[in-house]
């Protein structure tokens, strides 16, 4: 985002700001009662921006969304994900779950993202159908045990099911030796997104869609790392090394 010009630059980290404070919402423990609640809230303060009455703390956010037409929708939709983590533990979603989330989650990020990098429509919103959901199965390859330990397997039931994993309970999960396997199913997934995102960044000047091309490959060469150390225990945790990083930038963010 720092290689971006200084305007859309600000935007994106208005918006990173909201997906932050949501997600920190229905990442923290307590009561759900509370947490709904607070999801609730920033439901009424997005209405109160698009009503021209945006909270004080909120009158950045509010800016972006004039300067870039940012749509409601998405924000209610990134919203709306969240909840689905507040409302029940998610346990081995089938596909269409799965899929409905990472749209709201993800891709209702991205349908914001892109239109701060001045995409045309169809394109901006494939771009954050596929490289949405490619960078949200990655995070949930790479936080199997992250998430088991708060009670959560995002992994869907008909690849565990395909694996002859019949528990849903999240450490039985992921102590499993077919773990591998279910996990394939979820990299096959993601692979097929990230080639579809490839097309469509390969359409489009690469001055717009610098930024997410810097994401794919950051993303793509985390994915690649997760298949090359595989998922059975123990599994050491897989980072970008800076330098990784560094040439990533060099490679995609030189116009």
């Amino acid at each position: 985002m720092r290689l971006m010009p200084a305007e859309q630059r600000q935007a994106m980290f208005e918006i990173y700001s909201f997906c932050r404070a949501v997600d920190d919402i229905a990442d923290n423990s307590g009561p759900r009662d509370v947490h709904l609640a607070q999801l609730q809230r920033w439901r009424h303060d997005v209405d109160a921006i698009y009503a021209g009455a945006a909270p004080p703390d909120l009158h950045a956010l509010a800016e972006a969304i004039r300067t870039f037409d940012l749509r409601r929708d998405d924000f209610l939709a990134v919203i709306d994900g969240m909840e689905m983590d507040v409302t029940a533990l998610i346990r081995a979603p089938d596909w269409a779950t799965l899929d409905l989330y990472c749209d709201r989650v993800a891709s209702g990020v991205g349908r914001l993202c892109v239109r701060v990098f001045k995409m045309e429509d169809a394109q901006g919103i494939a771009l954050a159908h596929h490289l949405g959901r490619a960078l949200q199965l990655t995070n949930i390859l790479r936080d199997i045990d992250e998430d088991a330990s708060i009670g959560r397997v995002y992994l869907p039931h008909e690849a565990l099911r395909a694996a002859g994993i019949t528990s849903t309970e999240p450490l039985d999960v992921i102590a499993n030796p077919a773990i591998d396997q279910a996990c394939a199913l979820v990299v096959a997934r993601a692979q097929r997104h990230f080639a579809e995102s490839d097309a469509i960044l390969a359409r489009n000047p690469r001055r717009i869609v610098r930024t997410a091309r810097i994401m794919g490959a950051a993303y793509r060469s985390i994915l690649d790392r997760l298949v090359a150390r595989g998922w059975l225990p123990p599994r050491a945790p897989v980072k970008l090394r800076r330098m990784q990083l560094i040439w990533i930038v060099l490679c995609h963010g030189i116009v």
